[in-house]
């Protein structure tokens, strides 16, 4: 028996034999690196953006009564941290609750600027509600509250967002 009647897998030298039958090597693929694999803990991120958009509607709406009915408030412009006038405390309010609610919009599209935005946007609003604790106090603690738990959910699980975002 010849060696093209047993199998053999050698190459033909024959140049009248037509094309080699072999096989060319595959193609190693790089394995592609994703992060880690989203838990149940990204439930968080949508909270800290559920949570936003509604801080953000907080925010306008107290900025909305401080503008067009400022006697709402417990106490005059003189009782504040900060001595100025409704006015201006209801723009900084509206502008800042405009701010959060797109930020809020940006991390439920799981965009990173928006994680690292989002925790400014929660530092400042506590501060804010800090300076504005006098005007109305337990509105101002529940703001103050919701700023931490927005916080706290961006900073300890915002990275697995990122594996969700991409596991799409």
């Amino acid at each position: 028996m010849s060696e093209t009647q047993m199998g053999s897998t050698t190459p033909s030298t024959n140049p009248t034999a037509g094309p080699s039958t072999q096989m060319p090597p595959a193609a190693t693929a790089e394995p592609v690196h994703r992060g880690p694999e989203p838990t149940g803990w990204v439930g968080w991120i949508m909270f800290a953006a559920v949570m936003m958009l509604m801080l953000g509607m907080f925010h306008a709406i107290a900025g909305l009564v401080a503008l067009f009915q400022d006697s709402y408030y417990l106490v005059t412009k003189n009782d504040l941290v900060v001595h100025v006038n409704y006015t201006t405390w209801g723009w900084v309010h509206l502008i800042g609750g405009i701010v959060i609610v797109l930020a809020g919009v940006g991390l439920l599209a799981g965009q990173m600027w928006a994680r690292i935005v989002g925790v400014g946007l929660a530092v400042l609003s506590a501060v804010v509600n800090m300076a504005f604790f006098a005007a109305y106090p337990w509105w101002s603690a529940l703001m103050i509250t919701f700023d931490v738990l927005v916080i706290w959910a961006l900073t300890a699980h915002g990275a697995e967002m990122k594996g969700l975002k991409e596991a799409r």
